[in-house]
């Protein structure tokens, strides 16, 4: 064991003690949060119009902040965009995360000193409580590599701009960044396919020790590598490589896979990052779910997915949480997020400590490849190509078709059509195009060719109805999703294509 997996046992040691004491005393630490988060923010326009010198307690603070979405907070971020300053949090945000929007196409999501400061933290406990608890850190001597976006940032009004992945990167502490690969110059390649070949080369004679990336990137990574390398699995490239850390999207559908490739099945370490704040991380490889990241300037409230935008809707905070019930998530952070629902939905698996697992979006989604494709996106898409090209449809359903032998992975879509258009292939394209407009995940995908363009496929007349029987769901209030994750609608409409 070299010096610094040493020193880093040594604190991990001293790291996990103190997460875990936090969850002893969570709900009082929770209420902490919020009172710190209001009188810190009591003077901005947001605080002012909300009367927060006169919240007291939670209760105050429901009766004072409803919960919103990105589009009921837009015109603050407008204003932080104009240059006023003090309007959701003191100062001026350091950045702002670009992230895909449902109706709004990008959101724009205020990131603060307080903030990027919890998300990297949150980033190294992760990695602590693996240390504390399997007494593994020799990876810490070795490459580290971090599939991740471009650092090149833009700009928003006059605050630097860009995903999550690129921002993190320029906040990586100095003890990290000799074990850091790849360099800049090869991080800041935009095409996927030229990105993923760079890294491989880059890294290809390296001591890499623990991988890091969204599941559906580290594929194309470890595939290009059995390329070059001309060997069959990534264990004979990286006889040191102990870890694989991820988040972003469910790994189960990658799991597999990613196993065959490596050559044996690996510890690994989920984390949950969000543009609006880093909510958990794996604490345990033997225990499910996520630790909730409580200490973390961030103060959590629970709805039911279907109480969300009621004004009568019930919000809980941490003491009320029931084990096993769905809850949209609700944050309000040092960032300047008051009340505001990123739209995931989670469970409680644990309460002593509080642990989750995410269920999904509070609405039917698409997130394979990390893209949060939703309902109104390819509801959108379809309507605008039914118009142009003068076709109808019955019903349709959508899914992610992963890691299809021999091609890059799509989305495929089940049409039962009541009148086709009469060019199928400028149709196809055209939904394509429309989607990539409509979400900036999507477009960054496609333009990386991480994703080739969608693929339809034309069911028989009746197609969904005959599927709904062949279930025995047919009829009632039942109705095949719109949009899946999984492959389980697709693969009983395969039966049904024309």
């Amino acid at each position: 064991m070299g010096i610094k997996s040493s020193i880093i046992k040594f604190v991990a040691g001293i790291i996990a003690p103190r997460v875990y004491a936090t969850h002893k005393r969570g709900v009082a630490m929770q209420h902490a949060t919020l009172q710190k988060l209001i009188e810190t923010a009591a003077g901005t326009s947001f605080g002012r119009e909300h009367h927060f010198n006169k919240i007291k307690n939670y209760t105050d603070f429901k009766k004072a902040v409803p919960v919103r979405d990105y589009e009921e907070l837009k015109d603050y971020i407008q204003q932080i965009t104009d240059g006023q300053k003090d309007v959701l949090w003191p100062g001026q945000p350091l950045y702002f995360c670009k992230s895909s929007g449902t109706t709004s196409g990008t959101k724009y999501i205020p990131l603060t000193k307080e903030s990027i400061a919890e998300q990297i933290r949150a980033a190294r406990n992760s990695l602590m409580m693996y240390v504390a608890e399997t007494g593994k850190a020799e990876f810490f001597d070795r490459k580290m590599i971090f599939l991740q976006g471009s650092p090149v940032l833009d700009a928003h009004g006059a605050i630097p701009s860009g995903r999550l992945s690129g921002i993190v990167y320029h906040h990586v502490p100095a003890w990290l960044t000799k074990n850091r690969m790849p360099g800049y110059d090869t991080n800041c390649i935009e095409d996927w396919e030229q990105k993923v070949d760079a890294i491989a080369h880059e890294t290809l004679n390296e001591r890499m020790s623990l991988i890091s990336g969204i599941p559906p990137w580290v594929v194309m990574y470890f595939e290009k590598l059995q390329q070059i390398s001309g060997k069959q699995y990534i264990k004979d490239i990286f006889p040191d490589f102990k870890v694989f850390a991820y988040g972003g999207v469910n790994y189960e559908p990658y799991r597999k896979r990613i196993e065959e490739l490596i050559g044996f099945p690996i510890d690994s370490v989920e984390t949950y990052p969000a543009s609006e704040g880093f909510i958990a991380y794996q604490d345990s490889q033997t225990q499910p779910g996520l630790l909730l990241n409580l200490d973390a300037g961030i103060f959590y409230e629970f709805v039911k997915p279907e109480d969300l935008g009621r004004a009568d809707g019930r919000r809980i905070a941490l003491e009320q949480v029931e084990l096993g019930v769905n809850y949209a998530l609700v944050l309000s952070t040092n960032a300047g997020l008051w009340a505001y629902s990123i739209g995931d939905t989670v469970k409680f698996v644990s309460k002593n400590p509080y642990r989750i697992v995410v269920t999904g979006r509070v609405k039917h989604f698409i997130s394979a490849f990390g893209e949060h494709v939703i309902g109104e996106e390819v509801e959108h898409a379809m309507k605008q190509a039914c118009e142009q090209f003068n076709a109808s449809t019955i019903e349709f359903s959508v899914a992610p078709n992963i890691n299809p032998e021999g091609e890059l992975s799509y989305h495929e879509w089940f049409v039962e059509f009541s009148k086709k258009p009469t060019d199928m292939e400028a149709f196809i394209s055209c939904i394509d195009k429309i989607m990539q407009e409509k979400n900036v995940y999507y477009f960054d995908l496609r333009e990386g060719n991480m994703l080739q363009e969608l693929k339809l496929r034309s069911l028989q007349p009746n197609a969904f109805n005959n599927y709904m029987k062949s279930i025995g769901k047919l009829g009632g209030q039942n109705k095949v999703p719109r949009l899946a994750n999984d492959r389980k609608v697709a693969d009983g409409l395969k039966d049904f294509v024309a």
